[in-house]
């Protein structure tokens, strides 16, 4: 009860950003990051690693979609952007530990983390996702989410053994193929990677296939 009462309290403070501003955020797919002192002074802009194509949604297969969906949200269609149950379930485990602390964030959720709030273990953080995603259902429409989601998330490494982010450079990197013609195979496969890109990822460092015991984790 204590526990909720303060995350009810953090969530009372957070400021409800713009729909621009909240959606500029979400679909904003920079290559640059900023490197920055405790104070928020700035040290330097540096290039990221991290390759990325963003596609629409017609250039994404429908296999993958799915398979997302029965991955990390099953009730992707059904739900506003959080989970009630799922949230609760998150809090008692954090606080108490019990039970497992997985399943608590829906794919709007998680594209808010990845994109706005970032991973903090913290309450105010965890409000403010509750808060963002709940107002980007209100904004954009699920295929939007689902395919920023898709745009954004990181997959592991490709077979020159660098790291990428998004459904079309995990098509082409791992299996050679666009997002579009992914099959049900490589898209179940692909689906599982952002739950633990590398340790998932069939690749190594030096862009070798990795041996059949570490390849067994993906698969």
């Amino acid at each position: 009860g204590t526990a909720f009462g303060y995350l009810a309290s953090q969530i009372d403070s957070v400021k409800v950003p713009s729909k621009e501003s909240l959606v500029s955020q979400v679909t904003s797919l920079t290559r640059i990051s900023e490197m920055s002192y405790s104070d928020g002074s700035s040290i330097a802009s540096i290039d990221t690693d991290l390759l990325r194509t963003p596609v629409e949604s017609d250039e994404i297969s429908d296999n993958v979609k799915k398979a997302i969906i029965a991955t990390e949200d099953e009730n992707f269609k059904k739900h506003k952007g959080v989970v009630p149950k799922a949230v609760f379930r998150a809090l008692v485990s954090s606080v108490l530990g019990v039970g497992s602390s997985s399943g608590g964030s829906t794919l709007t959720q998680q594209l808010i983390k990845q994109q706005v709030t970032g991973d903090a273990p913290t309450f105010k953080r965890k409000a403010a996702e509750i808060i963002y995603a709940l107002q980007l259902e209100r904004r954009v429409s699920k295929n939007e989410i689902l395919t920023d989601y898709l745009n954004v998330s990181p997959f592991g490494r490709n077979n020159k053994g660098k790291n990428i982010a998004g459904i079309e450079e995990a098509a082409q990197g791992i299996f050679g193929v666009s997002a579009a013609d992914l099959t049900v195979p490589q898209a179940a496969y692909l689906a599982g990677l952002p739950q633990s890109p590398i340790v998932y990822s069939p690749y190594t460092a030096d862009g070798q296939l990795k041996n059949a015991e570490d390849l067994a984790y993906g698969l």
